[in-house]
């Protein structure tokens, strides 16, 4: 029997055991990383929870992976391959999920802003959307001595321009990119973003993602295709 130790949403046990009953893979989200989606029950109250759970040990797979079952057939704890992430609840209604293959800290940062959106704290979703930006631009600089100067670097509206400017961003995203930082900085010390600007600041970030993660990796994985596909002909 597949089992599951971790806090009960529903009766607030902690460290309790659940029975593994259902699961649903939903892909890779990062590198080697697979997400599931798995149907609990709690023994203490005997209630069920949809739990998000990430396999944490590479190479694994061999140990809980079955053609029909996956991890339902996995006898004893699936915590020894895999670390909760989570539980399915109302505020996942409506949230988009971040691009394939975003670096995890950054697509953890885009989740929470969607969260935001979904369950309408437009104000803070606006602040974790700009702070998504932030952290993607930062790995489109030069190294620390070469141009642009520190004050470029620290201020993410600067630091926008000037990757504008050096061809290191799509031009077609530079109007965009003047929104997330005007309403982002609303966001973040005004607190007086609506929902529709809360959506535009969504949609901005998620275009980036995917121009700066999605379409180059991808293209990486086609490649990689191509030469194998080659190399047995």
């Amino acid at each position: 029997m597949s089992l599951l130790t971790a806090d009960c949403p529903r009766c607030r046990a902690k460290h309790v055991t659940f029975d593994v009953e259902a699961q649903k893979s939903r892909g890779i989200v990062e590198s080697w990383v697979e997400r599931f989606e798995i149907f609990a029950v709690c023994r203490h109250c005997h209630r069920s929870t949809i739990f998000v759970v990430d396999s944490k040990t590479t190479g694994s797979e061999a140990a809980w992976r079955d053609v029909m079952s996956g991890l339902v057939k996995y006898t004893g704890y699936i915590n020894d391959h895999f670390k909760v992430r989570g539980h399915v609840s109302l505020r996942d209604e409506g949230a988009e999920e971040p691009p394939e293959h975003v670096p995890g800290d950054i697509a953890a940062v885009f989740t929470e802003g969607s969260t935001c959106v979904a369950v309408g704290c437009c104000n803070a979703a606006g602040a974790m959307f700009r702070l998504a930006v932030d952290m993607a631009t930062k790995s489109l600089l030069p190294p620390d001595g070469e141009p642009p100067i520190s004050k470029i670097r620290r201020s993410l509206g600067f630091r926008l321009e000037w990757l504008f400017q050096n061809g290191k961003l799509p031009t077609d995203l530079q109007e965009l990119a003047e929104c997330i930082k005007e309403d982002g900085n609303d966001g973040a010390h005004d607190g007086s973003l609506t929902r529709n600007e809360a959506l535009d600041l969504q949609e901005f970030t998620f275009n980036l993602l995917e121009r700066l993660y999605t379409a180059p990796k991808r293209l990486e994985l086609a490649a990689a295709r191509r030469k194998e596909r080659r190399s047995q002909e």
